[in-house]
């Protein structure tokens, strides 16, 4: 089932907006922490949309169970930060889904960070799509939509899907694969398991269509640590369909 939230803005102000940190559910002030100041080397112009979600988490996402409320201190450098520097990978102008995406991390960062690419939100759970439809219009991410589907009922084909602690590497590339497009990527966003997981997983990659594969940090010197992801490549059309 898709949902596509609206919003009467295409674009966003330039003016400052200071995120509110007021809970919609209680009333009570939520503690929002400020951005560091390499938020604004990763955002750039995009840093004070990316603070209102912030404040969103903060408060309807721990009320709603989307983040545990520990998490809230280390919101810039463990979930923000993390995700945007994947920002200036995608290709411009390209499709991307966000599987299991949850309270939006990393799609709805993506999405924010990166106007000119299309983002699929992609979730089964209806508290997680509801969360997620109204950040999209209070935030006016024009660019994004929300699909509440588990990966398996989703039909979609994208230049990239990503994947942030959704399962392990084996069983998310065999779902997950399918949903690129031929010669497109899947980034499973990983920790320090990353190399052991690919290892694991590997024997079997070829048999579910993934041409290649790579272990990559990507933001060193800018996030420490930095981001590790697992990139599989989708085997491109008229390929053998068995690896040489």
């Amino acid at each position: 089932m898709s949902r596509r939230a609206k919003s009467p803005n295409d674009g966003w102000s330039s003016s400052r907006r200071e995120p509110e940190g007021v809970s919609r559910e209680t009333g009570t002030t939520v503690d929002v922490p400020s951005p560091p100041l390499v938020a604004r080397q990763v955002f750039g112009e995009h840093l004070e949309r990316v603070e209102r979600y912030a404040a969103l988490l903060a408060s309807a996402g721990v009320e709603r169970g989307l983040l545990g409320p520990r998490e809230v201190p280390r919101l810039w450098d463990r979930h923000l930060l993390n995700c945007g520097v994947l920002a200036p990978l995608v290709p411009a102008d390209a499709s991307l889904c966000d599987v299991g995406t949850g309270a939006g991390l990393p799609g709805l960062v993506i999405a924010l960070a990166r106007p000119d690419v299309s983002v699929t939100l992609l979730d089964p759970l209806l508290r997680r799509a509801d969360f997620l439809l109204e950040a999209v219009a209070e935030l006016g991410v024009a660019n994004a939509c929300v699909v509440r589907a588990r990966a398996e009922e989703h039909e979609g084909r994208y230049d990239v899907v990503t994947a942030r602690a959704v399962a392990p590497l084996g069983r998310l590339a065999r779902v997950a694969i399918r949903l690129c497009r031929p010669g497109g990527s899947l980034w499973a966003v990983k920790g320090e398991r990353a190399e052991e997981e690919l290892r694991e997983a590997a024997p079997e990659l070829p048999r579910w269509g993934v041409a290649t594969w790579s272990v990559e940090k990507v933001g060193e010197g800018i996030v420490s640590p930095p981001t590790t992801i697992v990139r599989l490549i989708a085997r491109s059309a008229g390929a053998n369909r068995r690896r040489r």
